[in-house]
């Protein structure tokens, strides 16, 4: 219980700090690449993996770790690179991680370090790597670039999610209330802000979007300097965490510290283990946390919002 809580401080001390540790692994190529410590579970040697029959894609098996059976994904096919080889599993290793409340592992060539880091050192793809499908952000390293892959494209081409919204509140009443306002939908990954943004219009919500914190800060400031009331403009803000330039945690910070925005509703939305956002969401000051991605759980978020607003 001790390591546990002692993860947790860790953690929670990091928060609104814009800082992040990039745990380093290299594929079948020469470029090292970078994931989030926060997302990782566990790294270990790859054990023998439990076939899936007829299966063609970057998903290679099952692999019964503790008493879980945990799907995983060659990392460098998932990206249109080259292919493990069977018989060369057992040299490489597995990043366990969560994501979007999925336990899954990545198959890797070689695990390097823990780099310590901080987000706005962490910047969008050169503009000559944007043909990368699943390239987000990098960071200069050693004269060279870290790629942080877009987990969540990768996770979307391999288990497609959808975006329709079952939820049984979800009436004609509630949507043409939801029309008469605005959200603003803050995240670095494009399947990610195209997965809410239909979510949310599905409900009939107006959205607007920005890649990253700080240009929602950008972005919210100037309307705050034009004098506008932030909270008739905006609904809610829904904001990642991982993002380049400025991470969710630290523009909840960055809204709370400005007389003019800190009215805000902000709701963190993200793919981050949510045994850690408790704390660190109250740490920061932000108004809730909901993990990615259910489409009702988002909409009914925002129903409650909108009825906490008209009573």
């Amino acid at each position: 219980m001790s390591g546990i809580n002692s993860t947790v401080n860790q953690r929670t001390n990091m928060a609104g700090q814009n800082r992040l540790e990039l745990l380093l692994f290299g594929l079948n190529d020469d470029q090292i690449y970078g994931i989030n410590v926060f997302k990782v579970r566990e790294v270990l040697t790859c054990p023998e993996l439990t076939g899936i029959p007829k299966q063609t894609t970057a998903l290679k098996g099952l692999a019964h770790i503790r008493g879980e059976t945990i799907p995983v994904i060659d990392l460098s096919q998932a990206i249109g690179g080259t292919p493990v080889d069977a018989q060369e599993r057992l040299d490489c290793f597995l990043i366990v991680s969560e994501y979007n409340r999925r336990v899954l592992a990545f198959l890797v060539r070689n695990v390097d370090r823990i780099l310590p880091a901080k987000w706005d050192q962490v910047s969008p793809p050169p503009i000559e790597t944007k043909e990368k499908n699943y390239l987000t952000a990098v960071v200069q390293f050693e004269g060279g670039l870290i790629e942080i892959l877009d987990v969540e494209q990768v996770l979307a081409d391999l288990i497609p999610v959808s975006t329709d919204l079952k939820s049984t509140t979800i009436t004609d009443s509630v949507k043409k209330s939801a029309s008469g306002y605005r959200i603003l939908v803050v995240d670095d990954s494009s399947v990610a802000r195209t997965q809410v943004k239909k979510a949310l219009e599905n409900l009939n919500i107006n959205v607007v979007t920005a890649n990253d914190g700080q240009a929602a800060l950008d972005m919210l400031t100037q309307l705050a300097d034009k004098e506008q009331k932030l909270t008739d403009t905006f609904l809610m803000v829904i904001s990642d965490i991982e993002m380049p330039q400025m991470d969710g945690y630290t523009l909840v910070k960055r809204i709370r510290e400005d007389i003019r925005l800190r009215s805000l509703y902000v709701m963190l939305h993200s793919s981050l283990s949510g045994r850690f956002n408790l704390a660190m969401v109250k740490r920061v000051g932000a108004d809730a946390f909901i993990g990615k991605f259910n489409p009702d759980e988002l909409a009914d978020a925002v129903i409650k919002r909108i009825e906490s607003i008209e009573g």
